[in-house]
């Protein structure tokens, strides 16, 4: 039924509300987000296959899918699958690309539908029954992609506009006196090189970390309060049923609304990504 299951079943077997006082035993942060590899590769536990690269390999295979079946018989005339596809790459381009970049960006075009596919796939795993894992909740994609577009950035603008104006235009900005500078260019670097990167990143791996952790609240709230055959009484088995399917109301209800925020998340990163490739095409200031 919903986020980490497995991770509730996991708890002390029996124990509810109005049960034997047996307790129970909340999930953990680690069991929800570090799972055991499969296949350790012997440093420290910290390396290894784990869930998470299944889960990335299944959205991948379903963002490709979704290109494939919907563009393979493109005509000029769309059918349903075409136009889904043709209004997604519509949608990033008047509000993602040339937005922020002019009809120039249309070059990036194919780079931020295929950023935004991925994001929001890796995103949909944890509401998947059966997977129910956000692979963005592992710190180390974001992570990846967030440096991917950092490198690309300075490449853009070193490419249009050289090595030293394309660093000028990112630690000196302009109209500064020059007498503040040495207070200004430590602060700007901070910010262009470590604090740019590091939030675009974080943003991502943060929102679906604490929904992944509000869905596997409900789920074990549901599983706990679930005791219709308490032994202290038929009263307190209703009442434990009906504090049950609160919670799973609450489940449901904040599944939807973190399925929005997959989207939401996913178009961010793509729109601060073209963003970023737009300042660099425009240089200083």
């Amino acid at each position: 039924m919903g986020a980490d299951v497995s991770v509730v079943a996991a708890s002390e077997s029996g124990c509810h509300l109005f049960g034997d006082g047996c307790g129970f035993e909340a999930p953990t942060v680690g069991s929800l987000f570090f799972p055991t590899p499969w296949v350790d590769f012997g440093l420290a536990g910290t390396s290894g296959l784990t869930k998470y690269y299944l889960v990335a390999v299944v959205a991948l295979i379903v963002a490709a899918s979704f290109w494939y079946f919907t563009t393979r018989r493109a005509k000029v005339v769309p059918g349903r699958g075409q136009s889904v596809a043709e209004l997604l790459v519509g949608f990033l381009r008047d509000q993602v690309t040339r937005t922020t970049m002019g009809k120039e960006g249309d070059k990036y075009l194919p780079l931020m539908v295929t950023l935004f596919l991925f994001i929001f796939c890796m995103n949909v795993m944890g509401i998947i029954p059966g997977l129910q894992l956000p692979v963005t909740s592992n710190l180390a994609f974001p992570a990846v992609l967030a440096l991917f577009i950092f490198i690309l950035w300075n490449v853009v603008g070193i490419r249009r506009h050289g090595v030293g104006a394309h660093f000028k235009a990112r630690l000196v900005p302009g109209g500064v006196p020059g007498w503040i500078l040495p207070v200004v260019v430590p602060i700007e670097a901070l910010s262009n090189f470590v604090i740019r990167p590091a939030t675009h990143m974080i943003r991502l791996f943060a929102t679906m970390f604490a929904g992944h952790l509000l869905l596997a609240l409900f789920a074990a709230a549901g599983f706990y309060m679930f005791n219709p055959t308490s032994p202290m009484g038929p009263l307190f088995g209703a009442i434990s049923v009906g504090y049950s399917g609160i919670a799973l109301l609450g489940f449901l209800v904040f599944t939807a609304f973190e399925l929005f925020i997959m989207a939401v998340q996913a178009y961010v990163f793509v729109l601060l990504s073209s963003i970023y490739l737009g300042e660099a095409m425009e240089g200083a200031h």
